[in-house]
């Protein structure tokens, strides 16, 4: 018996300790652990976040470059083409209108003021009652902004409340509209048509704005001349009211129809 339990003692002292389990987790589950720890590393969101950013920059910088690709080109044919044949244009195509005044509102937001919003503080500063005729209206800004009733005047438009027609040639009445507002529209070869039917639709003594880009009146790069292009509207049947060249980016001529045309 002695012996026994004497074997038995050395037995128990050369058995080796069992190693302790480092984590209550399993091992899969450690690792799982880990990549959630990873996702929830606010550096790792935020490099995550600054390329999305990053990429949706460089996406947004290749839209804006197309559409001013697309804008220029339009531009240039609008420039270049009678009105009829602009009409023409955007009726085979009607998303090139769109697209055309998506790109000129894109070069609108570089101005650091806009001529329509002139043209609308002369308009609050008037009487409420004149009736207006917006020729190339656009988005028709001027008739939102105002209290006047406003005839909204372009060649295409998804707006119904804007007249579509060829400018040179509009349902107006004659003498039945006491201001017309060519902002920024005074485009195509036969130009001067539009401003014959301004006359045509104006009352006597009616008000003819225009709005113009600075540089097609700047004769010493290709511009008109400003002295000889009002000279020939006052003999369609205008008198020079004011010229006002004060600001960088845009002139404003101001003229009324004479009473007897």
């Amino acid at each position: 018996m002695k012996e026994e339990q004497s074997r038995k003692r050395r037995r128990g002292k050369n058995k080796k300790p069992q190693k302790t389990q480092p984590s209550l987790l399993p091992k899969h589950s450690t690792k799982l652990h880990k990549k959630t720890h990873q996702q929830k590393n606010p550096a790792h969101q935020s490099s995550s976040s600054s390329s999305s950013l990053k990429s949706s920059s460089f996406l947004d910088k290749m839209k804006a470059r197309l559409a001013g690709g697309h804008f220029r080109m339009i531009n240039e044919k609008l420039y270049t083409c009678t009105g009829k044949e602009a009409l023409d244009y955007f009726k085979e195509d009607p998303e090139l209108f769109d697209m055309y005044h998506t790109g000129y509102q894109e070069q609108m937001s570089h101005w650091p003021e806009l001529p329509v919003n002139i043209i609308i503080k002369w308009l609050k500063e008037h009487s409420s009652s004149l009736i207006v005729a917006d020729f190339g209206c656009g988005d028709a800004r001027l008739a939102k902004n105002v209290k006047n009733k406003v005839f909204s005047i372009d060649l295409v438009s998804n707006d119904p409340s804007v007249i579509s027609c060829d400018m040179a040639n509009t349902p107006l009445r004659p003498s039945s509209v006491d201001v017309a507002v060519f902002c920024l529209s005074l485009m195509g070869t036969n130009y001067a048509s539009y401003l014959k039917e301004a006359c045509r639709v104006l009352k006597p003594s009616g008000w003819l704005l225009i709005a113009e880009v600075k540089s097609r009146f700047d004769p010493n790069n290709g511009g008109a001349d400003p002295n000889m292009f009002s000279k020939a509207v006052c003999e369609m049947g205008f008198t020079s009211a004011l010229k006002d060249f004060s600001n960088k980016m845009f002139v404003l001529l101001y003229f009324k129809k004479k009473i007897w045309v």
